[in-house]
């Protein structure tokens, strides 16, 4: 069973910096793909950030592009998200999400093509 343990949200005053952490279980974490997701309140699940399972691409939702960065480290079976310029509407809270099926082609921003999940960590953006 895969199970992902995100970390890492918090308060932070707009402008600010958050690193987010995704910490994965078992030994295949390196032949999958993974994203980022976040739901605010009142709002459905929407993609932020994913990353091909080698790392050779990443791709962006476009109201994050250019202010955060989806990294992995395989070696340590980590993902993480850098938020840099952060926004009250980046209010949310987000998830890590890793792809159903392994060595999986271009990235896929529909969380239908995501079978596990983390429980989440809030990231709140005071103005």
């Amino acid at each position: 069973q895969v199970q992902l343990e995100e970390s890492g949200g918090g308060l932070v005053q707009a402008g600010g910096s958050l690193r987010l952490s995704c910490a994965a279980s078992g030994r295949t974490f390196s032949t999958y793909g993974m994203g980022w997701f976040r739901q605010a309140p009142g709002k459905e699940r929407e993609f932020v950030a994913g990353i091909r399972w080698s790392g050779s691409s990443t791709s962006y939702a476009d109201s994050v592009k250019g202010r955060f960065t989806i990294s992995r480290d395989n070696a340590k079976n980590t993902l993480y998200l850098q938020m840099n310029g952060l926004k009250p509407e980046d209010t949310a809270v987000y998830f890590c999400a890793r792809r159903r099926t392994p060595m999986s082609g271009p990235i896929s921003s529909s969380q239908y093509d995501y079978a596990y999940w983390g429980q989440g960590t809030q990231v709140t953006v005071s103005s």
